[in-house]
C-alpha cells in the first residue's frame, strides 16, 4: 500500500471558521495527510524573532514557526499547504511571505489558499491533488519529451480539446466548446485520430485532464488521470521551450484561474480560483457577445482601442457587464470597450492571482484566452515584461497530457 502524501498544514483560523474538516477530507480524496509541525516554546520566540516579521497574532506566530521548522529540516513533510482568512489583512502579509520564503529554499511544493467559512472539500481537491502528484511523480513531471503514440484529452468546463502525438510531434487535434461532456470528448477525440491519419487501437498511451478528467478518463480506460494544475504548467513549458530554468504559467481559463511558477519544468508554487467569473474567459465572451463580434475577433478589436477611455469594473461579472452596458450607451467606440474588458480582467487576475506566487520570468500565457491579442498586451504592460504565447497554447492541457502518459508506455 502507497504511503500517503505528508502534508505539512501552515494556518491561521479553519479551526475557528469550520473548515478543518474539509481541507482532511480533500487531502484524504487525493492519498495525502494533513499534519501540523511540532514546535517547542522556545522555537517559536527564536524564529519569530529570526524571521524579522512583526505580526500580532499568536497562531501567526506559531505559523512562522512552524514554516522555518520545515525549511531547516527539523520536521520533515512532502509537500505545505498555506491557509489563511481571506478578510485578515495581517494574516495575508504572512501567508504570502512564508509562501515566498518556502519555495526559496527549499525544493517542498506549496499552494497557498484564503479560506472563507464556506469553503468546501470539493473547492480545496484539485489543489491538494495537485501536492500530491508533485511529491509523487516528481521524475514523471520531470519528461522533457514525448515518445510513441499518446493522446491527451483536456474535458475543461468551457471547452473539450484532444491531442494526438507521435514522437515528440502533434500530429493531430481537436476542439469543441465543452455541452455534454462524453459526447464533446469523443467528438474531439474522433477528430484527432482523423486528422493524425490513424486509429485508436494505434495508440499506445491516454492521458485526461480537466474537470471532466475523472468522467472521461473512465470512459476511455485512459492510463493517466492528473489535475490541470500540473499538466498545464508542464505543457506550457514544454511547449514554450523553457524547460529549464524558472517560468510563470499563467491560464484565465473559462470558469477559474491559474497561476503557476515552474523551476526545471516541476510546479513549485501554484494558486487558482478566482473571486467571480468577471475575471476568467467567460466575461471575455459575454463582452463578445455584446459588441456582436465573435470571441476570435475579440482580441483584433481591443488592439485598435484605448481602454483608458472607459472605466471598467470586471470584479464582478454582473458589475462588469453593467459597466460595459453604460460606456456603449455613453458613446464609447466598440474598440475602446473591448480593450477596457481586456484590461479589466487582466488586473483582476494581477490583483487575484498573481499575488500568490512569486513572478519570474519568462511569463508564458496558455489557454483559449491567450489567442486574444488585448488580453496579452494588457497583462505584458501590467507586468512590464513580454508574454510568451507558445504555439498550440489553447491545446495546453491536451498537450500536457499527452507528453506525460508517455511515460506509461510499456516497453515491448
Amino acid at each position: 500500500m502507497t504511503s500517503p502524501v505528508r502534508i505539512a498544514q501552515l494556518s491561521c483560523g479553519p479551526e475557528y471558521s469550520g473548515i478543518q474538516h474539509e481541507i482532511d477530507t480533500a487531502a484524504r480524496e487525493v492519498g495525502g495527510e494533513i499534519f501540523y509541525p511540532d514546535v517547542a516554546l522556545k522555537d517559536i520566540r527564536r524564529d519569530f524573532d529570526a524571521f524579522g516579521l512583526d505580526v500580532k497574532s499568536p497562531d501567526l506566530k506559531l505559523t512562522i514557526a512552524r514554516a522555518m521548522a520545515l525549511v531547516e529540516g527539523r520536521v520533515e513533510a512532502d509537500a505545505v499547504f498555506i491557509a489563511t482568512c481571506f478578510r485578515c489583512a495581517e494574516a495575508a502579509i504572512v501567508r504570502n511571505e512564508l509562501r515566498r520564503y518556502i519555495n526559496e529554499h527549499s525544493k517542498l511544493p506549496v499552494v497557498s489558499y484564503s479560506f472563507t467559512e464556506r469553503t468546501t472539500s470539493g473547492t480545496l481537491l484539485t489543489r491538494m491533488e495537485a501536492l500530491t502528484t508533485i511529491a509523487r511523480r516528481r521524475a514523471l513531471l520531470a519528461r522533457e519529451t514525448q515518445q510513441g503514440i499518446t493522446m491527451g484529452v483536456d474535458s475543461g468546463s468551457a471547452t473539450t480539446k484532444a491531442v494526438v502525438m507521435k514522437d515528440n510531434r502533434i500530429i493531430g487535434k481537436g476542439w469543441q466548446p465543452t455541452t455534454e461532456v462524453l459526447k464533446s470528448a469523443q467528438e474531439v477525440i474522433a477528430h484527432a485520430l482523423l486528422e493524425a491519419g490513424i486509429t485508436r487501437d494505434e495508440v499506445q498511451a491516454v492521458g485526461t485532464t480537466g474537470y471532466g478528467r475523472f468522467l472521461v478518463g473512465k470512459e476511455i480506460r485512459a492510463d493517466l488521470i492528473q489535475e490541470e494544475l500540473t499538466v498545464n504548467s508542464k505543457g506550457a513549458v514544454y511547449l514554450a521551450n523553457r524547460q529549464h530554468g524558472p517560468a510563470t504559467v499563467i491560464d484565465i481559463g473559462g470558469m477559474d484561474n491559474k497561476a503557476i511558477t515552474v523551476m526545471d519544468g516541476i510546479p513549485g508554487v501554484f494558486t487558482m480560483g478566482g473571486i467571480c467569473a468577471g475575471a476568467s474567459g467567460r466575461f471575455l465572451e459575454m463582452t463578445a457577445k455584446r459588441l456582436g463580434v465573435d470571441i476570435t475577433e475579440l482580441g483584433p478589436l481591443s488592439m485598435k482601442g484605448f481602454g483608458g477611455r472607459v472605466p471598467m469594473n470586471s470584479y464582478c461579472i454582473v458589475f462588469g457587464t453593467q459597466s460595459l452596458v453604460n460606456a456603449l450607451a455613453a458613446g464609447s467606440s466598440r474598440e475602446d470597450v473591448a480593450a477596457a474588458a481586456c484590461h479589466s480582467v487582466a488586473e483582476q487576475v494581477f490583483e487575484q492571482q498573481l499575488q500568490e506566487v512569486d513572478i519570474k520570468e519568462p511569463v508564458i500565457m496558455v489557454g483559449g484566452t491567450s489567442l486574444i491579442e488585448g488580453l496579452v498586451f494588457a497583462m505584458g504592460e501590467l507586468l512590464q515584461t513580454k508574454i510568451i504565447v507558445p504555439p498550440y497554447s489553447q491545446y495546453i492541457g491536451a498537450v500536457g497530457s499527452a507528453l506525460l502518459v508517455s511515460g506509461f508506455i510499456k516497453d515491448d
